[in-house]
């Protein structure tokens, strides 16, 4: 006779909630950036100081107060995670690349538009300059 074995439900425990929760908070405040941290501390040390002085150490102690996390948590993320399609993965890490490249001709073009409009503005600046000194001549 085969037994049929019966598994109780598995609830998350209070730990892992609380983690979770913690760790969405961290996800939300690094999409927010440095200022968010720094308002989060502020509010902690308002409202009870050993959040403060905790959201303070993490800060201090993940780089989170002295570097821009924001963008390298975003760029890590999203990128290094492999999907297990390893033909989903190369099209996306070619994606990526592409638009990344074209990123980089678009920003090499805004740049030649900027110095463009500067040489522009200098030149009709120099010929204005240049009537008038002909004009009080």
């Amino acid at each position: 006779m085969h037994s049929a074995s019966y598994h109780l439900p598995t609830y998350p425990t209070a730990t892992s909630r609380v983690s979770g929760f913690l760790g969405r908070v961290r996800d939300w405040l690094d999409e927010r950036g440095r200022p968010a941290w720094i308002v989060a501390m502020i509010l902690g040390f308002v409202f009870f100081w050993p959040v403060g002085l905790a959201l303070l150490a993490y800060m201090i102690w993940s780089n989170r107060m002295f570097s821009c996390s924001k963008n390298r948590y975003k760029s890590h993320r999203n990128v290094s995670r492999s999907t297990g399609n390893t033909a989903f993965d190369a099209y996306r890490e070619e994606t990526l690349k592409r638009l990344e490249d074209e990123h980089n001709e678009f920003m090499g073009f805004l740049h030649k538009l900027r110095d463009a409009k500067d040489k522009a503005e200098f030149d009709q600046f120099m010929d204005q300059r240049g009537k008038k000194d002909d004009e009080a001549a």
